[in-house]
């Protein structure tokens, strides 16, 4: 199975979560994507790659990339790029139990319903976290390219279950003071946010279950003018992508939610001059007015629900006799999946800002 988004740089990812490979296909590259450092972008796929760390699954796979193929037009100035990831450690004999029982918060139900019961869902098949390797692929790539425009990008954890880090600060959030940003780190901007962090995972996992999170993210260096109106905007761009990432179930830009709680007079930023720049005194609007960047730091927040996963005892059905049953999940999860999502909410941003910033150069 295969799923795409993007308007101008076109990403199609295939494979599942148990399938012999996992890859990407990359339509619409501008000419200074089409060669990278391949070392760089390996170490940031290390970032999301499962088996690291007390708090992933103990599905042990290396990630390694490989290019598969690499093509560019000179007519149109763009190119393409192909490149799988194997599945070395899928266990797909874990899940034949499950063929007619559907877990509870999980796909398996709907995906019957949509496509029928040969779809290999297979830990989670095409709708598995598995498949966010791949949109590391392209996101890692456009990390690369949109530095050398200027443009950094920056997440960490903001919440897991009751515990919380700090806001970035809106008008010049602090990339540069995240912790944590290793394989099995907890990325944070407070060391001891980190701490209770982990104490809340821990404490799940001694329960057999697992808890949800929340992960901000921003983005400095976006020049004012990239997106459009309605469904051209920023945030209908970005969000796509973010709800195509497995387990999102909210999305906010700015002060989101919040600003519902404010007066006009309270929300508004205020314009100033700055560097002989038009800027804002506040940014409440996270960077974004009408579906289009105003030059300030672009802030979304992405919110998890807990994995569904969990070695607590759940009530199912079996359907095939259509009648009800009790299920106990067993296999390798992660009690909170928002963990190894924040390189995955990077990635997803800037594929998505390279796709944007394409449009305004062409346009």
């Amino acid at each position: 199975m295969e799923s795409s988004f993007g308007k101008n740089i076109k990403v199609t990812i295939f494979g599942g979560s148990h399938e012999p490979e996992i890859g990407v296909h990359i339509e619409g590259l501008p000419a200074d994507a089409m060669e990278f450092d391949e070392e760089r972008l390996q170490k940031f796929l290390d970032l999301r790659a499962p088996g690291n760390g007390p708090f992933a699954t103990k599905r042990k796979e290396p990630d390694k990339f490989l290019v598969t193929e690499r093509t560019f037009d000179d007519s149109s100035e763009t190119g393409s790029i192909t490149a799988i990831i194997r599945n070395t450690d899928h266990r797909s004999a874990d899940y034949i139990q499950l063929a007619d029982v559907p877990r509870p918060g999980h796909a398996d139900l709907t995906a019957r319903y949509r496509y029928g019961s040969d779809l290999n869902m297979a830990g989670g098949g095409p709708f598995s976290g598995r498949m966010t390797a791949p949109l590391c692929i392209a996101g890692g790539i456009a990390l690369q390219v949109l530095e050398k425009k200027g443009v950094r990008i920056g997440a960490h954890l903001l919440t897991v279950g009751i515990a919380r880090d700090r806001n970035f600060d809106p008008a010049a959030p602090e990339i540069d003071v995240i912790k944590g940003v290793e394989p099995g780190g907890l990325p944070v901007l407070e060391e001891d946010a980190a701490v209770e962090i982990a104490r809340v995972i821990t404490s799940v996992m001694e329960e057999g279950d697992s808890v949800g999170g929340a992960i901000e993210i921003a983005a400095t260096g976006i020049p004012a003018g990239a997106g459009g109106a309605m469904y051209d905007g920023v945030e209908s761009a970005l969000s796509q992508i973010y709800f195509g990432i497995p387990a999102v179930k909210a999305v906010e830009f700015g002060a989101g939610c919040q600003a519902s709680l404010m007066r006009g007079s309270e929300n508004n930023d205020a314009y100033c001059i700055a560097d002989n720049e038009v800027r804002t005194k506040t940014n409440n609007a996270g960077g974004i007015l009408g579906g289009i960047t105003n030059g300030m730091p672009l802030i979304a927040r992405v919110w998890f629900k807990p994995t569904p996963s969990i070695s607590k005892e759940q009530d199912s059905v079996d359907l095939r006799e259509m009648k009800e049953q009790t299920l106990k999940i067993e296999g390798r999860h992660d009690p909170c999946v928002a963990v190894r999502a924040v390189p995955v909410t990077v990635a997803a941003t800037a594929i998505g800002l390279l796709d944007l910033l394409t449009d305004k150069r062409e346009g």
